[in-house]
Protein backbone atom coordinates (compact mmCIF):
# COMPACT_ATOMS: atom_id res chain seq x y z
CA UNK A 1 0.00 0.00 0.00
CA UNK A 2 1.33 3.53 -0.68
CA UNK A 3 0.65 7.14 -0.46
CA UNK A 4 -1.84 9.29 -2.77
CA UNK A 5 0.29 9.83 -5.99
CA UNK A 6 -0.96 13.83 -4.88
CA UNK A 7 0.33 13.85 -1.32
CA UNK A 8 4.31 14.81 -0.79
CA UNK A 9 7.10 13.89 1.80
CA UNK A 10 6.85 16.37 4.36
CA UNK A 11 9.15 14.94 6.91
CA UNK A 12 11.31 11.93 7.62
CA UNK A 13 12.23 10.96 11.43
CA UNK A 14 13.36 7.69 12.89
CA UNK A 15 10.20 7.38 15.02
CA UNK A 16 6.89 8.63 14.36
CA UNK A 17 4.28 8.22 17.29
CA UNK A 18 0.58 8.95 15.97
CA UNK A 19 -1.09 9.86 19.34
CA UNK A 20 -0.49 12.31 21.93
CA UNK A 21 -2.21 10.43 24.45
CA UNK A 22 -0.83 9.18 28.17
CA UNK A 23 1.36 6.76 26.26
CA UNK A 24 2.03 8.27 23.08
CA UNK A 25 3.77 11.46 24.97
CA UNK A 26 5.85 9.00 27.60
CA UNK A 27 6.99 6.65 24.15
CA UNK A 28 7.93 10.14 22.27
CA UNK A 29 9.31 12.40 25.09
CA UNK A 30 11.55 9.20 26.17
CA UNK A 31 12.60 8.08 22.84
CA UNK A 32 13.81 11.62 22.36
CA UNK A 33 15.83 11.23 24.72
CA UNK A 34 18.84 10.04 22.87
CA UNK A 35 19.94 12.83 20.94
CA UNK A 36 21.09 10.88 17.98
CA UNK A 37 17.28 10.32 16.78
CA UNK A 38 14.51 12.49 15.68
CA UNK A 39 11.14 11.80 17.11
CA UNK A 40 7.82 13.22 15.61
CA UNK A 41 4.58 12.57 17.73
CA UNK A 42 1.54 13.77 15.71
CA UNK A 43 -1.66 14.74 17.59
CA UNK A 44 -5.23 15.86 15.52
CA UNK A 45 -6.01 17.93 18.56
CA UNK A 46 -4.51 21.39 19.46
CA UNK A 47 -2.49 22.29 22.60
CA UNK A 48 -3.38 21.99 25.60
CA UNK A 49 -2.18 25.19 27.28
CA UNK A 50 -6.10 26.70 28.23
CA UNK A 51 -7.25 27.06 31.84
CA UNK A 52 -10.06 24.62 31.38
CA UNK A 53 -7.43 21.80 31.40
CA UNK A 54 -4.90 23.22 33.45
CA UNK A 55 -7.48 24.05 36.28
CA UNK A 56 -8.81 20.88 37.95
CA UNK A 57 -12.47 21.51 37.83
CA UNK A 58 -12.01 22.63 34.52
CA UNK A 59 -12.89 18.58 34.04
CA UNK A 60 -16.64 19.63 34.46
CA UNK A 61 -16.77 21.45 31.28
CA UNK A 62 -14.09 19.22 29.01
CA UNK A 63 -15.92 16.03 29.45
CA UNK A 64 -19.11 16.47 29.44
CA UNK A 65 -19.93 16.87 26.39
CA UNK A 66 -17.87 17.15 22.27
CA UNK A 67 -15.84 19.95 21.96
CA UNK A 68 -12.30 21.18 20.99
CA UNK A 69 -10.74 19.08 23.09
CA UNK A 70 -12.66 15.95 23.27
CA UNK A 71 -13.74 13.64 20.23
CA UNK A 72 -17.53 12.85 22.72
CA UNK A 73 -18.06 9.29 20.77
CA UNK A 74 -20.99 7.55 21.39
CA UNK A 75 -21.09 3.90 21.16
CA UNK A 76 -24.03 2.02 19.38
CA UNK A 77 -27.39 1.51 21.29
CA UNK A 78 -26.95 -1.07 23.80
CA UNK A 79 -29.78 -4.07 24.14
CA UNK A 80 -29.04 -4.49 27.71
CA UNK A 81 -29.47 -0.77 28.63
CA UNK A 82 -32.59 -0.51 27.31
CA UNK A 83 -31.01 0.48 23.41
CA UNK A 84 -29.31 3.80 24.88
CA UNK A 85 -26.27 4.37 23.94
CA UNK A 86 -23.06 5.09 25.68
CA UNK A 87 -21.47 8.55 26.28
CA UNK A 88 -17.27 8.24 25.22
CA UNK A 89 -15.28 11.16 25.88
CA UNK A 90 -11.69 11.12 24.57
CA UNK A 91 -8.95 13.47 24.56
CA UNK A 92 -8.64 15.03 21.45
CA UNK A 93 -5.70 17.50 22.43
CA UNK A 94 -1.71 16.88 23.50
CA UNK A 95 -1.85 14.83 27.00
CA UNK A 96 -5.00 13.31 25.35
CA UNK A 97 -7.31 12.14 27.69
CA UNK A 98 -4.76 13.31 30.79
CA UNK A 99 -6.00 16.45 29.97
CA UNK A 100 -9.78 15.32 30.45
CA UNK A 101 -9.73 13.13 32.97
CA UNK A 102 -10.27 12.88 36.86
CA UNK A 103 -6.30 12.77 37.72
CA UNK A 104 -6.58 10.04 39.59
CA UNK A 105 -3.44 7.83 40.12
CA UNK A 106 -3.87 4.38 40.36
CA UNK A 107 -2.33 1.33 39.09
CA UNK A 108 -4.34 -1.47 39.53
CA UNK A 109 -3.85 -4.37 41.36
CA UNK A 110 -0.77 -6.88 40.99
CA UNK A 111 -2.40 -9.42 40.03
CA UNK A 112 -3.74 -7.99 36.98
CA UNK A 113 -0.15 -8.02 35.91
CA UNK A 114 1.02 -11.05 36.68
CA UNK A 115 -2.39 -12.79 34.73
CA UNK A 116 -1.11 -10.74 31.76
CA UNK A 117 2.39 -12.82 32.30
CA UNK A 118 0.15 -16.00 32.89
CA UNK A 119 -1.51 -15.57 29.25
CA UNK A 120 1.70 -15.61 27.26
CA UNK A 121 2.87 -11.55 27.85
CA UNK A 122 6.28 -12.20 28.73
CA UNK A 123 7.91 -9.45 30.79
CA UNK A 124 4.62 -8.00 31.75
CA UNK A 125 4.10 -9.44 35.64
CA UNK A 126 3.77 -6.81 38.24
CA UNK A 127 7.48 -7.40 39.01
CA UNK A 128 8.26 -6.48 35.44
CA UNK A 129 6.03 -3.44 34.71
CA UNK A 130 6.60 -1.63 38.75
CA UNK A 131 9.69 -0.46 37.62
CA UNK A 132 8.10 1.64 34.70
CA UNK A 133 5.76 2.71 37.71
CA UNK A 134 8.42 3.98 39.40
CA UNK A 135 10.13 5.51 36.56
CA UNK A 136 7.41 7.90 35.49
CA UNK A 137 6.74 9.28 38.97
CA UNK A 138 7.17 12.32 40.69
CA UNK A 139 5.33 11.19 44.36
CA UNK A 140 6.34 14.03 46.68
CA UNK A 141 4.22 11.91 49.79
CA UNK A 142 7.25 9.81 49.26
CA UNK A 143 10.03 12.37 48.64
CA UNK A 144 11.88 11.68 51.76
CA UNK A 145 11.55 8.03 51.94
CA UNK A 146 12.69 4.86 50.41
CA UNK A 147 9.51 3.23 49.52
CA UNK A 148 9.54 0.07 47.74
CA UNK A 149 6.52 1.03 45.39
CA UNK A 150 6.95 4.59 44.42
CA UNK A 151 8.98 6.73 42.40
CA UNK A 152 10.05 10.38 43.43
CA UNK A 153 11.60 12.06 40.65
CA UNK A 154 10.11 10.74 37.49
CA UNK A 155 8.18 13.29 35.20
CA UNK A 156 4.49 12.74 36.31
CA UNK A 157 4.06 14.40 39.68
CA UNK A 158 1.78 12.48 42.21
CA UNK A 159 0.15 14.15 45.00
CA UNK A 160 -1.98 14.68 47.71
CA UNK A 161 -5.25 15.63 47.16
CA UNK A 162 -4.13 19.85 48.10
CA UNK A 163 -7.37 20.80 49.78
CA UNK A 164 -9.88 18.04 50.85
CA UNK A 165 -13.45 18.45 50.65
CA UNK A 166 -15.01 17.44 53.87
CA UNK A 167 -17.65 15.27 52.86
CA UNK A 168 -14.66 12.96 51.54
CA UNK A 169 -13.92 12.85 55.67
CA UNK A 170 -18.48 11.93 56.64
CA UNK A 171 -17.63 9.02 53.79
CA UNK A 172 -14.85 7.58 54.94
CA UNK A 173 -16.07 7.73 58.78
CA UNK A 174 -19.01 6.24 56.88
CA UNK A 175 -17.37 3.38 55.92
CA UNK A 176 -15.56 2.66 59.17
CA UNK A 177 -18.87 2.97 60.60
CA UNK A 178 -19.93 -0.05 58.24
CA UNK A 179 -16.79 -1.87 59.42
CA UNK A 180 -14.42 -0.87 56.60
CA UNK A 181 -10.78 -0.74 57.13
CA UNK A 182 -8.86 2.57 55.97
CA UNK A 183 -5.94 2.79 53.05
CA UNK A 184 -3.74 5.60 52.77
CA UNK A 185 -2.14 4.15 49.55
CA UNK A 186 -3.67 2.23 46.72
CA UNK A 187 -0.58 1.63 44.68
CA UNK A 188 1.29 0.36 47.41
CA UNK A 189 1.37 -3.29 49.72
CA UNK A 190 -2.42 -3.78 49.44
CA UNK A 191 -5.19 -2.00 47.46
CA UNK A 192 -8.25 -3.12 49.10
CA UNK A 193 -10.01 -0.43 51.54
CA UNK A 194 -11.27 3.09 51.69
CA UNK A 195 -9.04 6.12 51.66
CA UNK A 196 -8.02 9.50 49.80
CA UNK A 197 -7.03 9.53 46.23
CA UNK A 198 -3.92 10.30 45.28
CA UNK A 199 -3.88 12.86 41.92
CA UNK A 200 -2.01 13.82 38.83
CA UNK A 201 -1.39 17.35 40.30
CA UNK A 202 1.28 19.94 41.05
CA UNK A 203 0.61 23.22 42.99
CA UNK A 204 -2.66 22.63 42.40
CA UNK A 205 -2.61 22.41 38.90
CA UNK A 206 -3.46 19.15 36.24
CA UNK A 207 -0.18 17.70 35.49
CA UNK A 208 -1.08 16.28 32.34
CA UNK A 209 1.17 13.67 30.04
CA UNK A 210 1.96 16.53 27.62
CA UNK A 211 3.10 18.42 30.58
CA UNK A 212 5.43 15.15 31.90
CA UNK A 213 6.62 14.18 28.79
CA UNK A 214 7.12 16.83 26.15
CA UNK A 215 6.94 20.21 28.11
CA UNK A 216 5.08 23.41 27.28
CA UNK A 217 6.42 25.23 24.81
CA UNK A 218 5.28 28.00 22.17
CA UNK A 219 2.83 26.50 19.27
CA UNK A 220 3.90 28.31 16.08
CA UNK A 221 2.76 27.47 12.52
CA UNK A 222 1.64 23.51 13.72
CA UNK A 223 4.69 23.20 15.40
CA UNK A 224 4.87 22.51 19.25
CA UNK A 225 8.50 23.60 19.98
CA UNK A 226 9.57 22.10 23.47
CA UNK A 227 13.78 23.19 23.29
CA UNK A 228 14.10 19.72 22.10
CA UNK A 229 15.53 20.30 18.66
CA UNK A 230 15.40 16.02 18.06
CA UNK A 231 11.40 16.03 18.91
CA UNK A 232 8.82 17.21 16.66
CA UNK A 233 5.34 17.63 18.04
CA UNK A 234 2.86 18.09 15.24
CA UNK A 235 -0.88 19.36 16.02
CA UNK A 236 -3.60 19.94 13.65
CA UNK A 237 -2.45 16.68 12.35
CA UNK A 238 -5.18 13.89 10.90
CA UNK A 239 -3.61 10.33 10.49
CA UNK A 240 -5.35 9.17 7.18
CA UNK A 241 -3.85 5.91 7.03
CA UNK A 242 -0.26 4.01 7.45
CA UNK A 243 1.90 3.74 4.58
CA UNK A 244 4.25 0.56 3.35
CA UNK A 245 6.27 -0.78 1.20
CA UNK A 246 5.81 -4.34 0.58
CA UNK A 247 4.75 -4.90 4.61
CA UNK A 248 6.82 -3.25 6.35
CA UNK A 249 4.96 0.33 7.89
CA UNK A 250 6.93 3.64 6.60
CA UNK A 251 4.95 6.44 7.41
CA UNK A 252 1.77 7.56 7.69
CA UNK A 253 -0.22 9.60 5.47
CA UNK A 254 -1.64 12.97 7.52
CA UNK A 255 -3.96 16.03 6.23
CA UNK A 256 -2.95 19.43 7.69
CA UNK A 257 -4.45 22.46 6.82
CA UNK A 258 -6.43 20.65 4.01
CA UNK A 259 -3.46 19.14 2.43
CA UNK A 260 -2.59 15.71 2.28
CA UNK A 261 1.03 14.87 3.43
CA UNK A 262 3.24 12.03 4.26
CA UNK A 263 5.52 11.45 7.45
CA UNK A 264 8.25 8.85 6.72
CA UNK A 265 9.66 6.79 9.25
CA UNK A 266 13.44 5.52 9.06
CA UNK A 267 12.91 2.88 11.78
CA UNK A 268 9.33 2.49 13.53
CA UNK A 269 5.73 3.57 12.95
CA UNK A 270 4.00 3.33 16.37
CA UNK A 271 0.22 3.87 17.22
CA UNK A 272 -1.08 5.56 19.80
CA UNK A 273 -4.45 6.76 19.08
CA UNK A 274 -5.73 4.91 22.02
CA UNK A 275 -8.57 2.13 22.23
CA UNK A 276 -11.11 3.34 19.75
CA UNK A 277 -8.79 5.16 17.37
CA UNK A 278 -5.74 2.97 17.29
CA UNK A 279 -7.72 -0.23 15.84
CA UNK A 280 -9.77 2.37 13.62
CA UNK A 281 -6.16 3.35 12.01
CA UNK A 282 -5.02 -0.55 11.90
CA UNK A 283 -8.84 -0.65 10.00
CA UNK A 284 -8.67 2.05 7.46
CA UNK A 285 -5.23 0.69 6.56
CA UNK A 286 -5.74 -2.68 5.61
CA UNK A 287 -5.00 -4.86 8.78
CA UNK A 288 -7.73 -6.11 10.47
CA UNK A 289 -10.62 -9.08 9.96
CA UNK A 290 -10.46 -9.39 5.83
CA UNK A 291 -14.66 -9.82 5.93
CA UNK A 292 -15.09 -6.52 7.51
CA UNK A 293 -12.10 -4.93 5.52
CA UNK A 294 -13.39 -5.80 2.33
CA UNK A 295 -17.50 -4.84 3.34
CA UNK A 296 -15.58 -1.36 4.03
CA UNK A 297 -13.71 -1.26 0.46
CA UNK A 298 -10.63 -1.46 2.03
CA UNK A 299 -8.14 -3.62 0.66
CA UNK A 300 -6.60 -6.17 2.36
CA UNK A 301 -3.17 -5.79 3.54
CA UNK A 302 -2.69 -8.40 6.20
CA UNK A 303 -6.12 -10.16 7.71
CA UNK A 304 -5.44 -9.93 11.69
CA UNK A 305 -8.82 -10.87 13.05
CA UNK A 306 -8.41 -9.50 16.61
CA UNK A 307 -7.91 -5.88 15.48
CA UNK A 308 -10.95 -4.09 17.24
CA UNK A 309 -12.36 -7.31 18.97
CA UNK A 310 -11.76 -7.33 22.81
CA UNK A 311 -13.11 -3.91 23.73
CA UNK A 312 -13.34 -3.75 27.78
CA UNK A 313 -14.86 -0.90 30.08
CA UNK A 314 -15.56 -0.58 33.78
CA UNK A 315 -19.31 -0.92 34.37
CA UNK A 316 -20.30 1.52 36.43
CA UNK A 317 -23.65 3.04 38.29
CA UNK A 318 -23.91 6.59 40.06
CA UNK A 319 -26.33 6.85 43.52
CA UNK A 320 -26.57 10.43 44.02
CA UNK A 321 -28.29 12.16 47.89
CA UNK A 322 -29.20 15.67 47.44
CA UNK A 323 -28.08 18.06 50.30
CA UNK A 324 -27.86 21.68 49.88
CA UNK A 325 -24.54 22.23 51.57
CA UNK A 326 -22.27 24.72 49.16
CA UNK A 327 -19.32 22.56 50.33
CA UNK A 328 -20.42 20.61 47.83
CA UNK A 329 -20.82 21.26 43.92
CA UNK A 330 -23.72 22.43 42.93
CA UNK A 331 -25.19 24.84 39.88
CA UNK A 332 -27.63 27.43 42.19
CA UNK A 333 -27.50 30.88 42.93
CA UNK A 334 -25.91 29.82 46.20
CA UNK A 335 -23.07 27.70 44.83
CA UNK A 336 -22.22 30.15 41.91
CA UNK A 337 -21.11 32.67 44.96
CA UNK A 338 -19.33 30.19 46.35
CA UNK A 339 -17.44 29.14 43.53
CA UNK A 340 -16.78 33.23 42.92
CA UNK A 341 -15.05 33.44 46.22
CA UNK A 342 -13.36 30.19 45.76
CA UNK A 343 -12.03 31.07 41.88
CA UNK A 344 -10.51 34.63 43.81
CA UNK A 345 -8.48 32.06 46.16
CA UNK A 346 -7.25 29.95 43.60
CA UNK A 347 -5.95 32.59 41.85
CA UNK A 348 -3.89 34.08 45.00
CA UNK A 349 -3.10 30.40 46.62
CA UNK A 350 -3.84 27.40 44.19
CA UNK A 351 -5.81 26.13 46.63
CA UNK A 352 -9.66 25.71 47.51
CA UNK A 353 -12.66 24.06 45.87
CA UNK A 354 -11.47 24.77 42.12
CA UNK A 355 -8.07 22.45 43.11
CA UNK A 356 -10.98 19.52 43.75
CA UNK A 357 -11.06 16.53 41.15
CA UNK A 358 -14.65 16.11 42.52
CA UNK A 359 -13.89 12.04 42.71
CA UNK A 360 -11.52 12.65 45.71
CA UNK A 361 -12.01 9.68 48.10
CA UNK A 362 -12.96 5.70 47.09
CA UNK A 363 -12.10 1.74 48.00
CA UNK A 364 -11.61 -1.19 46.24
CA UNK A 365 -13.92 -3.85 47.62
CA UNK A 366 -14.70 -7.45 47.29
CA UNK A 367 -18.20 -8.54 46.04
CA UNK A 368 -17.77 -11.63 47.82
CA UNK A 369 -15.49 -12.58 50.22
CA UNK A 370 -14.06 -15.68 48.39
CA UNK A 371 -12.30 -13.48 46.09
CA UNK A 372 -8.31 -13.03 45.77
CA UNK A 373 -8.52 -9.15 44.91
CA UNK A 374 -11.23 -6.45 44.91
CA UNK A 375 -13.30 -6.77 42.43
CA UNK A 376 -15.56 -3.47 43.18
CA UNK A 377 -14.30 0.12 42.94
CA UNK A 378 -16.67 2.37 45.24
CA UNK A 379 -16.04 6.23 44.03
CA UNK A 380 -16.91 9.11 46.26
CA UNK A 381 -18.11 12.46 44.29
CA UNK A 382 -18.57 15.72 46.00
CA UNK A 383 -21.30 16.61 43.25
CA UNK A 384 -24.30 15.19 41.84
CA UNK A 385 -22.99 13.23 39.07
CA UNK A 386 -25.99 11.55 36.57
CA UNK A 387 -26.61 10.27 33.15
CA UNK A 388 -29.29 11.67 30.98
CA UNK A 389 -31.60 10.22 32.58
CA UNK A 390 -31.20 12.28 36.04
CA UNK A 391 -32.21 15.51 34.70
CA UNK A 392 -30.14 18.64 34.22
CA UNK A 393 -27.95 19.88 36.91
CA UNK A 394 -29.68 23.21 38.05
CA UNK A 395 -33.04 20.95 38.78
CA UNK A 396 -30.27 18.66 40.82
CA UNK A 397 -28.48 21.33 42.86
CA UNK A 398 -26.45 20.38 45.37
CA UNK A 399 -25.34 16.82 46.72
CA UNK A 400 -22.87 14.03 46.79
CA UNK A 401 -22.69 10.64 44.52
CA UNK A 402 -21.39 7.10 44.71
CA UNK A 403 -20.05 5.54 41.69
CA UNK A 404 -20.33 1.82 42.12
CA UNK A 405 -18.11 0.46 39.60
CA UNK A 406 -17.16 -3.50 38.29
CA UNK A 407 -13.34 -3.75 37.87
CA UNK A 408 -13.18 -7.02 35.58
CA UNK A 409 -16.47 -7.28 33.66
CA UNK A 410 -16.86 -10.15 31.44
CA UNK A 411 -18.49 -8.22 28.60
CA UNK A 412 -16.61 -7.70 25.39
CA UNK A 413 -17.09 -5.57 22.85
CA UNK A 414 -16.01 -4.01 19.19
CA UNK A 415 -14.77 -1.43 17.78
CA UNK A 416 -15.33 -1.16 13.69
CA UNK A 417 -15.33 1.04 11.42
CA UNK A 418 -18.19 3.52 9.93
CA UNK A 419 -15.94 4.73 7.41
CA UNK A 420 -12.54 4.34 5.74
CA UNK A 421 -11.79 7.81 6.29
CA UNK A 422 -10.11 8.37 9.49
CA UNK A 423 -11.99 12.19 10.18
CA UNK A 424 -15.51 9.95 10.72
CA UNK A 425 -15.76 8.60 14.31
CA UNK A 426 -15.70 4.85 14.68
CA UNK A 427 -18.34 2.23 15.36
CA UNK A 428 -18.31 1.56 19.09
CA UNK A 429 -20.10 -1.21 20.61
CA UNK A 430 -19.45 -1.93 24.05
CA UNK A 431 -21.74 -5.01 24.49
CA UNK A 432 -22.05 -3.92 28.19
CA UNK A 433 -23.90 -6.22 30.51
CA UNK A 434 -23.76 -9.01 27.69
CA UNK A 435 -22.74 -10.97 30.53
CA UNK A 436 -25.09 -11.87 33.29
CA UNK A 437 -22.29 -11.98 35.78
CA UNK A 438 -21.73 -8.53 35.29
CA UNK A 439 -25.27 -7.39 36.73
CA UNK A 440 -24.97 -9.22 39.68
CA UNK A 441 -21.54 -8.17 40.59
CA UNK A 442 -22.81 -4.11 39.94
CA UNK A 443 -26.17 -5.02 41.93
CA UNK A 444 -23.65 -6.34 45.01
CA UNK A 445 -21.79 -2.71 44.99
CA UNK A 446 -25.08 -0.97 45.58
CA UNK A 447 -25.56 -2.69 48.40
CA UNK A 448 -21.94 -2.24 49.85
CA UNK A 449 -22.64 1.67 49.33
CA UNK A 450 -25.97 1.85 50.14
CA UNK A 451 -25.16 0.38 53.32
CA UNK A 452 -22.14 3.06 53.92
CA UNK A 453 -24.48 6.13 52.77
CA UNK A 454 -27.14 4.92 55.67
CA UNK A 455 -24.53 5.02 58.31
CA UNK A 456 -24.34 7.98 60.79
CA UNK A 457 -21.27 9.92 59.30
CA UNK A 458 -23.39 10.83 56.20
CA UNK A 459 -27.66 10.07 57.27
CA UNK A 460 -27.06 12.32 60.40
CA UNK A 461 -26.09 14.94 57.54
CA UNK A 462 -29.74 15.00 56.15
CA UNK A 463 -30.02 14.62 52.11
CA UNK A 464 -32.47 13.27 50.47
CA UNK A 465 -31.47 9.38 48.17
CA UNK A 466 -32.74 9.93 44.79
CA UNK A 467 -34.10 7.20 42.79
CA UNK A 468 -34.89 5.68 46.29
CA UNK A 469 -38.13 3.83 44.71
CA UNK A 470 -35.60 1.76 42.42
CA UNK A 471 -34.01 -0.14 45.61
CA UNK A 472 -37.57 -0.98 46.62
CA UNK A 473 -37.47 -4.81 45.61
CA UNK A 474 -35.28 -6.89 43.28
CA UNK A 475 -37.45 -5.93 40.02
CA UNK A 476 -37.06 -2.53 40.73
CA UNK A 477 -33.01 -2.36 41.70
CA UNK A 478 -32.39 -4.72 37.73
CA UNK A 479 -34.56 -1.37 35.60
CA UNK A 480 -32.60 0.87 37.76
CA UNK A 481 -29.34 -0.91 36.82
CA UNK A 482 -30.57 -1.33 33.12
CA UNK A 483 -32.10 2.56 32.89
CA UNK A 484 -28.73 3.66 34.23
CA UNK A 485 -25.70 1.96 34.31
CA UNK A 486 -22.67 2.96 32.17
CA UNK A 487 -19.29 3.31 31.01
CA UNK A 488 -16.57 4.53 33.46
CA UNK A 489 -14.86 5.68 30.38
CA UNK A 490 -11.98 3.13 31.16
CA UNK A 491 -11.93 1.09 27.79
CA UNK A 492 -8.79 -1.08 26.99
CA UNK A 493 -7.76 -3.83 24.70
CA UNK A 494 -9.09 -3.64 21.00
CA UNK A 495 -5.04 -4.29 20.01
CA UNK A 496 -4.63 -7.32 22.37
CA UNK A 497 -1.50 -8.34 23.59
CA UNK A 498 -0.72 -12.14 23.14
CA UNK A 499 1.32 -15.40 22.40
CA UNK A 500 1.02 -16.43 18.85
CA UNK A 501 -1.51 -19.44 19.65
CA UNK A 502 -4.24 -16.91 20.52
CA UNK A 503 -6.58 -15.91 17.74
CA UNK A 504 -7.26 -12.87 19.25
CA UNK A 505 -3.76 -11.63 19.77
CA UNK A 506 -2.97 -8.04 17.43
CA UNK A 507 0.37 -7.67 18.77
CA UNK A 508 3.44 -9.86 20.48
CA UNK A 509 4.93 -9.17 24.02
CA UNK A 510 6.96 -6.43 22.42
CA UNK A 511 3.87 -4.59 21.01
CA UNK A 512 4.95 -5.07 16.98
CA UNK A 513 1.63 -5.75 15.25
CA UNK A 514 1.55 -9.30 13.86
CA UNK A 515 1.80 -10.18 9.80
CA UNK A 516 3.78 -6.86 9.16
CA UNK A 517 6.58 -5.11 9.96
CA UNK A 518 8.18 -1.62 11.59
CA UNK A 519 4.94 -1.03 13.60
CA UNK A 520 4.04 -1.42 17.06
CA UNK A 521 0.95 -0.29 18.97
CA UNK A 522 1.75 1.80 22.45
CA UNK A 523 -1.18 2.20 24.25
CA UNK A 524 -4.46 0.50 26.59
CA UNK A 525 -5.84 -1.28 23.31
CA UNK A 526 -2.68 -3.76 23.90
CA UNK A 527 -3.95 -4.75 27.33
CA UNK A 528 -5.51 -8.25 27.33
CA UNK A 529 -7.59 -8.01 30.55
CA UNK A 530 -8.66 -4.60 32.11
CA UNK A 531 -7.01 -3.77 35.23
CA UNK A 532 -8.67 -3.09 38.41
CA UNK A 533 -8.42 0.40 38.24
CA UNK A 534 -8.24 3.71 36.39
CA UNK A 535 -6.42 4.18 33.29
CA UNK A 536 -4.29 7.18 33.07
CA UNK A 537 -1.29 5.86 35.41
CA UNK A 538 -0.96 2.43 33.18
CA UNK A 539 -0.60 4.15 29.76
CA UNK A 540 1.90 6.06 30.60
CA UNK A 541 3.74 2.90 32.22
CA UNK A 542 2.98 1.46 28.61
CA UNK A 543 4.52 4.09 27.04
CA UNK A 544 7.63 4.28 29.34
CA UNK A 545 8.44 0.05 28.74
CA UNK A 546 7.48 0.23 25.07
CA UNK A 547 10.71 3.28 24.65
CA UNK A 548 12.76 0.64 26.64
CA UNK A 549 11.65 -2.49 24.06
CA UNK A 550 12.08 0.22 21.40
CA UNK A 551 15.41 1.16 22.18
CA UNK A 552 16.53 -2.53 22.77
CA UNK A 553 15.59 -4.00 19.45
CA UNK A 554 17.10 -0.97 17.56
CA UNK A 555 20.51 -1.98 19.99
CA UNK A 556 20.04 -5.63 18.56
CA UNK A 557 19.59 -4.68 14.78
Amino acid sequence: MSSSSAAHVAGEYDYLVIGAGSAGCAVAGRLAEDPTVRVAVIENGGPDDHYLIWTPIGLAKTVVKPGPYNYGYYTEPQPELGGRTSYQPRGRVLGGSSSLNGMVYIRGHRKDYDDWAALGCQGWSYEDVLPYFKRSENNTRFADTDNPWHGTDGPLYVNDLRSPNPFGHHFLQAAQQAGHALNDDFNGAEQEGFGYYQVTQHNGERWNAARAYLHRGKTTNGQYNDGRHNLAVLIGTQALRLVFEGRRAVGVLVIRDGVQQVLRARREVIVSGGVFNSPQLLLASGIGPAGHLREMGVEVLHDLPGVGENLQDHLDIVLNTQLDSTDLFGATLRGGLRLLKEIRRYRRERTGMLTSNFVEAGAFVKSRPELDRPDLNLVFTVALIGNRNMGSRRKLGHGYSGHVCVLRPESRGAVRLRSPDMREAPLIDTRLMSAPRDMETLIAGIHIMRNIFGQPALKNLGGREMKSESFADEASLRDFVRGHADCLYHPVGTCKMGRDADPLAVVDSELRVRGVEGLRVVDCSIMPTLIGGNTNAPAMMIGEKAADMIRAAQRRS
